[in-house]
């Protein structure tokens, strides 16, 4: 997926960069208005953060990789008819360090107010 290689680009950039920068780092096979694109397209989901730079922009990345791939999670949860059997299949498919993470999490979450 173009978008997640594009975060991948900003994670590991530390710093905001322009569209030039991010099509430069994933290589020159792309077109820097399709790159362009993908950026605008993050930033109108949150994704990215965007600031005022010559007469463009540069972009950081806001979402982590664990959010993204919770978002991911979600939406594909969000489609199923029957979420507690995919839920239940998912955990019946995880390792014991997994499943001893999931617990943790929703113990986590089940203190906060």
């Amino acid at each position: 997926m173009l978008e997640a290689e594009v975060l991948g680009v900003l994670w590991s950039s530390g710093e905001a960069l322009s569209p030039e920068e991010v099509r430069r780092r994933l290589g020159d096979d792309l077109a820097y208005t399709t790159v362009t694109t993908i950026l605008v397209r993050l930033h109108e989901k949150g994704a990215v953060s965007r600031a005022p730079a010559g007469r463009g922009f540069t972009y950081s990345a806001v979402l982590q990789q664990q959010d993204l791939a919770a978002n991911r999670m979600r939406a594909l949860l969000a489609h199923q008819q029957d979420r507690a059997g995919v839920l239940s299949r998912f955990v019946a498919g995880l390792d014991l360090e997994a499943q001893a993470a999931l617990r943790e999490a929703l113990d986590a979450d089940r203190d906060e107010p």
